[in-house]
């Protein structure tokens, strides 16, 4: 039986426009579009098996930090991403984000 580990490697595929963490043959992603000075989070995306270890964070976080690098406005178009960045003020308050109206 495979184990997740606590420490995922989250990498910043941007050939795909996705962060992603692959573990135990499974893929979690958050897809995102660069638009100038913007980084839009589209959809996250964690398979059932991986769900419950705080990945989805993880990637919001990884989105978050490069934003904070590049000097980039975040967008969070994904109803998860927006939902997480809401509670986690101490992590989005690292970055500009740019709320759509829903």
């Amino acid at each position: 039986m495979a184990c997740v580990s606590d420490e995922y490697l989250v990498t910043d595929n941007q050939a795909e426009s996705r962060f992603e963490i692959r573990a135990d043959g499974h893929l979690a992603e958050l897809t995102y579009h660069r638009r100038g000075d913007r980084l839009v989070l589209i959809h996250t995306e964690v398979p059932e098996e991986l769900e419950g270890h705080g990945m989805g964070g993880r990637l919001v976080t990884a989105a978050v930090d490069r934003a904070a690098r590049e000097g980039l406005t975040i967008v969070p178009f994904c109803p998860f991403a927006r939902s997480w960045l809401e509670r986690h003020a101490d992590v989005a308050g690292r970055v500009t984000i740019d709320w759509p109206a829903v």
